[in-house]
């Protein structure tokens, strides 16, 4: 404070003084002031939550305590060369820096420094304004224009899919009509060769099963409206197998499959729960790629009025603090794809009355995917009427 001039004792200070607290007090951004050795001099209450520390903590100290590594071996070198040449770097011109939090956190702030020559010597002001939340806002915006950018690109492939198997069905009709001729000519007369016969007629197997693939392929990416009928969960769980194995590197993966021929058909759209069932599938082959034991496995059996389809590997497993968001769009682990493959998966599952889990695969380590889709109209009502009458039985 200053002192009375007339010797009566101290006074008040002086209303420039009060303003001058007022504006440091409840500035919002922080606002440091340090002296040309970058010692602190002043450290606003909005650097105190910006930072973690009291005013009377870092008053004193330099200011690289505020800093990252980097930084701070940086700063001294900054301050040095403005004051021995007059360049200016930073005074007069904000910039994005790193700050460092009481606790080690580091974190992205917008800073901008002044300079003031009073009479105790040269000092620095600094402003500072947290930017974690607009930077946080920038990654989300950019994230979502790359997956839009992917997405434009993946309905571009759909349709390139379909167009290639449409031309690629062409000849491979003509080949299988070309073979079947061959296997005439050369089975007819009584010089017959059965062995070329037997290659001709292996020709024809070959292009059958690739005429085969390639109208699942069609199937899987055209667009169309969804359909829901009675359909047979064996036979569609091993052509999802032949859509995933075919043209992936599967060399060393042990595939474990326990499927019965005789189950009872489910309530659904194919193409969808084909979908699901090929998405559940790679990420288990993605997931034991960098493991020594790579084992997948495909199970599928009834309990109650549902189809419990269940796809377990040997991986990694999936960590507990990704369990909440797992099945939320964007949210995906992989460092490629969009995050929407489990998603999407599961809103299938949910819109056929069913649902889609995760839980860890057992001692092998690895996780399981449990997919539920409820048993077709028919199978489900025969069921109910056999309890009913079993009810029945027993009153009697």
């Amino acid at each position: 404070m200053d002192e009375d001039q007339s010797g009566g004792g101290p006074v008040t200070p002086s209303v420039s003084e009060a303003r001058l607290s007022s504006v440091l007090g409840t500035a919002v951004d922080g606002i440091v002031v340090m002296d040309h050795q970058a010692r602190i001099l002043l450290f606003n209450t909005a650097c105190e939550k910006l930072f973690g520390y009291t005013a009377d903590e870092v008053r004193g100290q330099n200011v690289k305590i505020l800093m990252p590594e980097d930084f701070a071996l940086a700063h001294d070198r900054f301050v040095s060369n403005y004051l021995t040449t007059g360049e200016k770097r930073i005074i007069g011109i904000g910039r994005e820096v790193r700050g460092k939090h009481r606790d080690g956190r580091e974190f992205p702030i917008e800073l901008s420094v002044g300079e003031a020559v009073t009479p105790e010597g040269r000092q620095f002001i600094g402003i500072m304004r947290d930017i974690s939340a607009r930077k946080a806002v920038e990654q989300r915006l950019a994230q979502a224009q790359a997956q839009l950018v992917s997405m434009t690109r993946i309905s571009a492939l759909d349709e390139m899919g379909a167009a290639i198997a449409h031309e690629l069905n062409q000849p491979l009709t003509a080949i299988m009509l070309y073979l079947q001729a061959a296997k005439r000519q050369a089975s007819s007369g009584s010089g017959a060769d059965s062995k070329l016969v037997e290659i001709v007629d292996k020709g024809v197997n070959e292009a059958e099963r690739a005429s085969k693939i390639i109208q699942r392929m069609r199937r899987f990416v055209e667009k169309r409206e969804p359909e829901r009928r009675a359909v047979a969960v064996a036979p569609l769980i091993r052509e999802c197998l032949e859509l995933v194995t075919l043209g992936n590197a599967c060399d060393g993966v042990a595939f474990a499959i326990d499927v019965e021929d005789d189950l009872p058909q489910i309530s659904a759209d194919p193409v969808q729960v084909q979908q699901v069932l090929v998405n559940l599938i790679r990420n288990a082959l993605e997931a034991v790629r960098a493991v020594e034991d790579k084992r997948v496995s495909v199970s599928a059996g009834v309990r109650e009025r549902d189809m419990i389809i269940r796809v377990s590997d040997s991986g990694g497993g999936v960590p507990a603090e990704l369990v909440p968001n797992l099945f939320k769009a964007f949210s995906g682990s992989k460092k490629k794809g969009l995050g929407l493959g489990l998603a999407i998966s599961r809103s299938i599952a949910q819109n056929h009355g069913g649902d889609l889990a995760v839980e860890q695969a057992g001692s092998g380590g690895g996780a399981a995917f449990v997919l539920r889709l409820p048993l077709s109209v028919g199978r489900a009502s025969a069921e109910a009427q056999d309890a009913g009458e079993g009810m029945k039985g027993s009153s009697e």
